[in-house]
Parts: C-alpha cells; structure tokens; sequence
C-alpha cells in the first residue's frame, strides 16, 4: 500500500494515478476505469473526475493500493 499525502481538500483520481507515478497521463487512467480496474473504498470507480478525499483507499487491479492522506492527519492503514 502506498500513502499519498496531498494538501488539499481532494484530488480527482486521474491526477492522484498520475501523481502516484502509475500512469503518465489522463488517458491511461480513463482506459483503466473504463476496463473495470479501479475501485476506490471497495466500490467500481466510473467517474474519471472522482473526487479522492483523505482517508479513501483506491485499489488499482492487479497493481497497488493507494491511501489518501491530508497532510498533518493521522495515517487510517490498518497494518
């Protein structure tokens, strides 16, 4: 599981994917939620602009876990 950390309120999960350095652009991730392979805090993701909030874990298949966490909040993993 990956933690990233943003100093925002949310971040769309295109441009958590691309930050996270998964994909190397937009169009990748509209490819991979399009195939099914994206669920953020267990549900199928089918929104390119999802809003990604402190605390959601976007699970990417056959990849890696990301957890969203604000910037001075404590991390929610349970490892």
């Amino acid at each position: 599981m990956q933690i990233i950390e943003i100093n925002t309120e949310f971040i769309k999960i295109d441009q958590l994917i691309k930050y996270a350095g998964i994909v190397g652009n937009g169009s990748d991730v509209k490819l991979m939620i399009l195939d099914g392979l994206i669920r953020v805090n267990g549900e199928l993701c089918t929104q390119r602009n999802k809003k990604i909030r402190d605390g959601d874990l976007v699970e990417i298949e056959d990849y890696d876990t990301l957890q969203v966490k604000g910037i001075g909040k404590p991390c929610l993993s349970k490892n």
